[in-house]
């Protein structure tokens, strides 16, 4: 049966130099010769994965953790953060000097010119320091935004600000997304427009941010580098994304 496989990208399907295996890329395309679907399930934002879209030849992605959804290049679900809620955000967190970073399908801004906490999380996903633009939440529909702070001081924002959820990917950062917007309810949206079941479908990852996916997933499995957490979850635990671990866990589920 053709199975719709829902791929991570930092961390599963780039390695820890942000480059792609060759032997990922040898396994999706033979996995889509032997008739499977491929799309991507990221935290990151559109305008960051156009590279591996192309390289990969894949059309169908869920982005921003579930708040943007394409499938033929074709939209099919977006949700925004409301702006009154981005506003009371960014004052609370310039109270306490952290940035805050906006995102939509094209770019991402940030609330001020230069911070030594973008600057480090940015670079481990190899781009540049975002442009500044402090109002771009009033103007422009905003996807996810980040807001820079340590672990010991994320709980204040999940105390004062519960109509949105706050998901740590960094030392120094979280994302913000809509209540409830996870690349789990971004996989059932999907599922709508592939015409796939949710039993067909196999998700791959590694961090926080794919929890819930390797809950609502037919089949879930963990790279070997991914949290802890995530790895209880998933159904099976495959190698190092470094040493070969998608195309391993390709072959172990006789997708290639």
């Amino acid at each position: 049966m053709p199975k719709l496989l829902l791929l991570d990208i930092d961390g599963t399907l780039l390695d820890s130099n942000k480059k792609l295996p060759a032997s990922a890329k040898e396994a999706l395309q033979q996995a889509r010769l032997n008739g499977h679907d491929l799309a991507i399930a990221t935290g990151r934002g559109p305008f960051m994965i156009t590279s591996i879209l192309e390289e990969l030849k894949i059309d169908t992605y869920i982005t921003f953790n579930g708040q943007y959804i394409s499938h033929n290049n074709k939209v099919v679900h977006k949700q925004a953060i409301e702006a009154k809620m981005l506003n009371e955000i960014l004052v609370y967190a310039e109270q306490r000097n952290h940035p805050v970073v906006f995102m939509n399908e094209e770019k991402m801004v940030s609330s001020i010119d230069f911070h030594p906490d973008i600057e480090e999380s940015i670079q481990t996903l190899k781009i540049p320091h975002p442009e500044t633009e402090k109002d771009f939440h009033l103007n422009h529909e905003v996807y996810q935004a980040l807001v820079f702070c340590e672990k010991e001081e994320e709980q204040q924002y999940h105390d004062a600000f519960k109509e949105v959820d706050f998901v740590r990917w960094h030392r120094v950062s979280c994302d913000i997304s809509p209540k409830g917007g996870t690349k789990a309810s971004g996989i059932k949206k999907l599922i709508r427009a592939t015409g796939h079941s949710i039993e067909d479908t196999i998700a791959f990852g590694d961090g926080l941010n794919d929890l819930d996916m390797m809950d609502v997933a037919g089949y879930s499995v963990a790279m070997a580098n991914g949290h802890e957490e995530t790895k209880k979850r998933a159904s099976y635990v495959t190698e190092h994304v470094d040493n070969d671990g998608l195309a391993k866990a390709f072959k172990h589920l006789k997708l290639i």
